[in-house]
């Protein structure tokens, strides 16, 4: 292992976010670690070791984690990506413990179980750790009810851990994001085509009015290589006295100061 080699770590990779930030890593020099529950063409071209785990079970993370120590001996950046919503469009009461289960176990329990195993090495390497949040950590939606949660247990697990090892060098910070234009939103079968069926619209028409649905500022959804790019610069060190924050990129859609 080369001394000036550097290894990440990403969750949920196969697409969107995720698989933008193997590419934008992989294009800054970074050999990647990928885990999804499914590898995507895409990903086996970029990623130095894909890795087909589930992320949402107790042993997939640090099945995750041991593969990339294994392969590289060390990690410079996690980015937990893994999280999953699905809208409950019959409200909080038809929204049973399995379904707050299920939510927890992708969003943050595997954030909290890959860090675990990580930040050894981690520590070593005086690395970071960059979660993917969402702004539903601050603007709670009630066919979200139990995303919004997780995605606030995250920002908050987030500054914790970056109180606690800032002074051993390791940063810790989350992004969040607004709309993205992921397959999440896009896909036939997906939330987004589960909500444009309830508006009694076409998906592609519900696509293109989510900027005005959701007052973004700019009039138009994130794009994944967006967050890819604030990926990459966190992890630049670039802004080293960065840490412990939650940035956002959402387009303006948060209005509060």
């Amino acid at each position: 292992m080369s001394e000036n080699e550097k290894f990440a770590v990403v969750t949920g990779a196969s697409k969107g976010i995720g698989l933008a930030v193997v590419r934008a890593l992989a294009e800054d020099g970074y050999r990647v670690a990928a885990g999804a529950r499914t590898i995507s063409t895409e990903l086996k071209e970029l990623a130095a070791l894909p890795i087909e785990v589930d992320l949402a079970t107790p042993e997939g993370p640090g099945r995750l984690i041991d593969a990339a120590l294994g392969e590289f001996g060390g990690i410079d950046l996690l980015v937990n990506n893994v999280g999953g919503a699905e809208p409950r469009l019959d409200g909080f009461l038809a929204t049973t413990d399995e379904d707050w289960q299920r939510t927890f176990d992708l969003t943050l329990w595997s954030a909290v179980r890959a860090t675990r195993a990580a930040l050894p090495s981690i520590l070593r390497r005086r690395g970071q750790v960059v979660n993917i949040g969402s702004v539903n950590s601050r603007l709670a939606l009630p066919y979200l009810v139990d995303y919004s949660a997780a995605k606030a247990a995250l920002a908050n697990f987030g500054k914790a851990l970056a109180e606690e090892f800032g002074p051993q060098g390791v940063r810790v910070n989350t992004i969040a994001p607004g709309p993205v234009r992921t397959p999440v939103w896009t896909a036939p079968g997906s939330n987004g085509a589960t909500l444009a069926r309830q508006a009694g619209v076409s998906l592609e028409e519900f696509v293109e009015g989510i900027p005005a649905a959701t007052n973004l500022s700019t009039g138009q959804m994130t794009e994944p290589a967006e967050v890819a790019a604030l990926v990459v610069f966190l992890a630049s060190g670039k802004a080293p006295n960065i840490s412990g924050s939650e940035l956002v990129i959402d387009g303006g859609m948060l209005k509060q100061v």
